[in-house]
């Protein structure tokens, strides 16, 4: 098949595409290398900064239009993708609509699903949009409110999911929600990861745990990373001679993950209830995860023996607990790590991952 992979967020695509180029078929990578990740990518339509950038975007793919055609499939990482205000997206769309087999969207994120079910429905326990019944209130919250509710934008979500031949959903948490809107056309496929790993990269000293955070300063408060930051200090402050802070920020991706490298543990996702591929690129490499491992997330991949999330609920008190807990239990920390890089190895490697998204696409042809 000739599969065109259109957009980035974290890494998903990237390595989804080797998984599928392995399985020989032709795949083409396109995205802007989401911001400071700077994600590989086979075409760049990264826009430039200036008065003129919207313009000069503009110029630039429509140049390129003639490179997005003829695919088996198209898969856009969200239906907000191609870089333009919502008005402008909808001829890019429709053209690849009309010159390609099919056209796969995911839901990997935030659009207008996503966020009114945050609003009405209230699917989960927590999440993005609210805790228990009360809702959230953060610049990024209101951001996304602001941008999906009575706009072009959400106007836009709901055509091309509505449109769509299939959404594949990468979370528990999304197959939950667009389940409801979509039940006939979506699927939970894992996460894809490329890990060579059988030992951790990083090997526990008996001593001192090496405790990883990184940081995106925009969205911080909506990740909850700064209450893991808070709670992590505080524990620092507890227990001094056990732990030891490794702590970036708006890291390049390679840079990233050669500093998570040095780590055994990782703070990620307060709000989730499952691993995000920050998490379990993490987790591949022996690094134990304190973040999303509610029951619904070992649930979905029915998994009832290999559990090393270290799950946290959205409280600084349940983070500090949980920290506090395992600096008393170091006698656990070789297990979890190899259990992390096993759970990784079994659910989510990018091959077994690519041969699930190789089924849907010849469902659809």
């Amino acid at each position: 098949m000739r599969i065109l992979l259109f957009g980035e967020y974290s890494g998903l695509h990237t390595f989804l595409a080797e998984g599928l180029r392995e399985l020989g078929h032709e795949v083409t990578t396109v995205g802007d290398g989401n911001m400071f990740h700077d994600f590989p990518r086979d075409i760049n339509i990264r826009r430039s900064k200036g008065p003129f950038s919207g313009i000069f975007h503009m110029i630039r793919m429509v140049s390129l239009l003639r490179k997005f055609k003829k695919y088996d499939i198209v898969q856009l990482i969200n239906p907000d993708t191609f870089g333009f205000k919502a008005e402008r997206q909808y001829p890019f769309y429709r053209y690849l609509r009309r010159h390609n087999r099919k056209v796969v969207v995911g839901a990997f994120g935030c659009d207008w699903y996503w966020v009114d079910d945050g609003i009405h429905r209230k699917t989960f326990r927590y999440g993005d949009f609210y805790i228990g019944d009360k809702m959230r209130d953060d610049e990024a919250t209101r951001f996304f409110i602001n941008e999906y509710v009575n706009t072009p934008k959400g106007d836009y979500t709901r055509y091309v999911m509505e449109d769509a031949d299939y959404i594949p959903t990468c979370l528990y948490e999304y197959q939950a929600c667009y389940s409801i809107y979509f039940p006939d056309k979506t699927r939970y496929i894992p996460l894809p990861i490329i890990s060579g790993n059988d030992v951790p990269v990083h090997q526990f000293n008996g001593k001192v745990i090496r405790f990883f955070i990184g940081i995106d300063k925009k969205r911080s408060v909506y990740k909850g990373t700064d209450i893991m930051l808070r709670a992590l200090e505080d524990i620092a402050k507890q227990y001094p001679q056990q732990c030891e802070i490794v702590r970036v920020e708006d890291l390049p991706y390679k840079e990233y993950e050669q500093s998570m490298n040095s780590s055994d543990v990782m703070l990620d996702q307060l709000y989730s209830y499952t691993p995000s591929m920050n998490s379990l690129i993490a987790m591949s490499k022996g690094i134990i995860v304190i973040g999303g491992g509610e029951p619904e997330n070992y649930q979905i991949i029915h998994e009832d023996s290999i559990q090393p999330i270290i799950n946290v609920e959205p409280t600084y008190q349940s983070v500090y607990s949980r920290l506090e807990w395992l600096i008393l239990n170091t006698d656990k920390i070789n297990k979890l790590k190899a259990d992390s890089i096993a759970y990784v190895k079994k659910h989510h490697d990018y091959r077994k991952v690519a041969r699930q998204y190789v089924n849907l696409y010849e469902s659809l042809l």
